[in-house]
């Protein structure tokens, strides 16, 4: 045992004293957010179920999490065959578009659910539905700096200015 003691004092007194300080220190480089954010591709409903008034889809989305989804923000959008402004607009849920409500709510950890309270039933293709996941660890949503958003100011931001702000994919 005290063999073991002893070589574990000089082995450890070797590997420090190899560690050399080189040079000046560089300055510090900005500051990261330090969580993970997920973000969903963009998908089509492959149905609808429901009746006139109140169509929905279930979408699997493991990284809901409950801490996610109990202490983060997720944020939905869709874009929509025939919207009214043009092809490549993309609105934050919920939203009023094609004479509907569009929304979308989390009745389960693991799942996202998409609702639209068209009177028929909506369409399966050009309609496509995207979520991003905010860990609630994220400096995002502890700060209303500059740098930072809180919840709120999130949800008011434009899908694009998420996008760059988390470095997502559009």
């Amino acid at each position: 045992m005290k063999t073991t003691i002893y070589l574990l004092a000089a082995f450890s007194t070797l590997v420090i004293s190899g560690c050399k300080n080189e040079g000046m220190q560089g300055p510090e480089g900005p500051a990261g957010l330090d969580a993970t954010v997920f973000y969903s591709e963009w998908f089509s409903p492959t149905a609808w179920s429901g009746t006139s008034g109140d169509w929905f889809f279930d979408a699997n989305a493991p990284d809901l999490t409950e801490d996610i989804v109990e202490n983060g923000v997720i944020l939905a959008y869709v874009w929509l065959a025939g919207d009214l402004y043009n092809a490549s607009t993309v609105r934050p849920l919920p939203a009023y578009a094609l004479d509907a409500n569009w929304s979308f709510l989390i009745y389960k950890f693991g799942s996202i659910e998409f609702t639209c309270d068209m009177i028929s039933r909506p369409l399966t293709t050009g309609n496509n539905f995207r979520f991003i996941a905010i860990p609630g660890n994220t400096p995002a949503l502890k700060s209303a700096s500059l740098k930072n958003k809180s919840e709120q100011e999130l949800r008011n931001m434009s899908y694009k200015d998420v996008c760059k702000l988390f470095n997502i994919h559009e």
